[in-house]
């Protein structure tokens, strides 16, 4: 169901992270280069139609669409950049380039997309 590549489940936050290849990074799970798509539901990311999609580098965090808000999973279709994800509950996570995340019902609220792979400042 996940693209190929290393998936890895963070313990504290309970997120599922997998890295797209390669080769399929510029259309992988529907999501166009250089964007980070959100897939509202599962039957979305399922059918590779994403709800929602940010391109825009920022220097703060962007609110998200209600098509993006709570999304089931999020995928960063970005070569070198980032995407910072807020959480309702405070909590912030890096999407790497070429990554996807399952939120396991935690609410992403905000985005920035960073000029560094792992949204360092």
């Amino acid at each position: 169901m996940m693209a190929a590549g290393l998936a890895l489940v963070c313990g504290t936050f309970g997120l599922t992270i997998a890295n797209a290849s390669t080769a399929s990074a510029d259309t992988a799970f529907g999501c166009g280069y250089p964007q980070v798509c959100f897939y509202k539901t599962q039957a979305d990311f399922n059918a590779r139609r994403w709800t929602a999609a940010y391109k825009d580098l920022t220097s703060s965090y962007q609110t998200l669409s209600s098509g993006a808000r709570g999304a089931y999973a999020v995928f960063n279709s970005r070569n070198d950049d980032g995407a910072r994800l807020h959480f309702t509950n405070g909590d912030v996570e890096c999407l790497a380039p070429n990554h996807l995340m399952l939120t396991n019902g935690f609410v992403v609220d905000k985005i920035r997309i960073m000029n560094s792979p792992t949204c360092s400042y």
